[in-house]
């Protein structure tokens, strides 16, 4: 009786001892993150030591980003002065025809008709001009 006693105080004792484990407050849960900064590949010693490496990392890539930015705005500039090119050489080739035509003889003839000039029928006179030396 000796022994089935032992052993029924032994399972109180272990049922007694039997307790949930909780984590002490104020440390932090063991999930995929600790676990590999802690315990895995990289440890928080090897986390700090590449933290200028990492900061130099971003920095490049804002730079990229900006640079890309910078970029398709001078590409939408470029675009927008070649249409503005295109334009003025169109309303200067327009000019110049205008111009063209309104200096044909026959245009000059009509305007100056209103003011009363008429072209002249006679052949241009050359008038020479002497000069009395003694």
């Amino acid at each position: 009786m000796n022994r089935l006693r032992a052993e029924i105080l032994e399972e109180e004792l272990e049922k007694e001892l039997i307790v949930e484990e909780k984590p002490p407050v104020g440390k932090i849960p063991d999930n995929f993150f600790t676990l590999f900064f802690q315990k895995g590949v990289v440890s928080t010693e090897a986390a700090t030591r590449m933290l200028p490496f990492i900061f130099f990392v971003a920095f490049l890539a804002m730079v990229y980003i900006a640079n890309r930015h910078m970029a398709e705005n001078t590409m939408r500039e470029i675009d927008k002065l070649s249409k503005q090119v295109k334009e003025l050489s169109w309303d200067y080739k327009t000019t110049k025809a205008e111009l063209a035509f309104k200096s044909t003889l026959t245009e000059v003839e009509k305007r100056t008709d209103t003011l009363g000039l008429k072209t002249s029928v006679e052949p241009p006179q050359k008038i020479m001009v002497t000069t009395d030396e003694h």
